[in-house]
């Protein structure tokens, strides 16, 4: 029964992701690099509220997180592939703890919406934008935030629980 509600989860995040990425592609302004209003053409959430500054972009993103590997599409396209066979089969055949399905239903989710971009628009499609005191985030999507939950979930779900542990004692003898 747990391992439908992850698939129901990461189904969600798809349809969240894929919802928010059309909303984006038909709706926001495409960045003209001869008229900038506000960073990068967005439209503005909220301006300097606690030094935190929240816009909405369209931006083309044809690497992973903050376009990197950008010249690398071909082979980002087989490794997100290869991640959810990996973490489905993971799901399906092996002895997890339970507390790890969410995590990885949203990493599912996540690396699906973005695979099913690359085949509708040859890019994947980001828009939220943050600038937090000064420091101005690479622009993100949805499925790029569920991604990033879910690996910190599991890593600090590891650390805490013991599997992940770090000495400061060194084995040189």
């Amino acid at each position: 029964m747990l391992k439908f509600k992850a698939l129901w989860i990461s189904i969600l995040v798809l349809i969240s992701d894929m919802t928010s990425k059309y909303c984006a592609f038909h709706y926001l302004p495409k960045p003209r690099f001869d008229t900038y209003r506000y960073p990068y053409g967005g439209v503005p959430v909220f301006q300097n509220f606690f030094g935190i500054q929240f816009s909405l972009n369209y931006v083309e993103n044809r690497g992973a997180i903050g376009g990197i590997f950008a010249d690398f599409q071909e082979y980002l396209l087989i490794f997100r592939i290869l991640l959810i066979i990996f973490l489905f089969c993971y799901l399906l055949f092996y002895r997890y703890e339970k507390k790890l399905e969410l995590p990885f239903a949203l990493i599912i989710g996540g690396a699906i919406g973005n695979i099913v971009d690359y085949f509708l628009y040859g890019h994947v499609v980001d828009m939220f934008h943050f600038v937090l005191w000064g420091y101005d985030y690479p622009v993100f999507n949805l499925a790029d935030s569920a991604i990033c939950i879910g690996i910190g979930w599991i890593f600090i779900h590891s650390f805490i629980s013991g599997s992940l542990k770090f000495s400061s004692k060194s084995n040189v003898r």
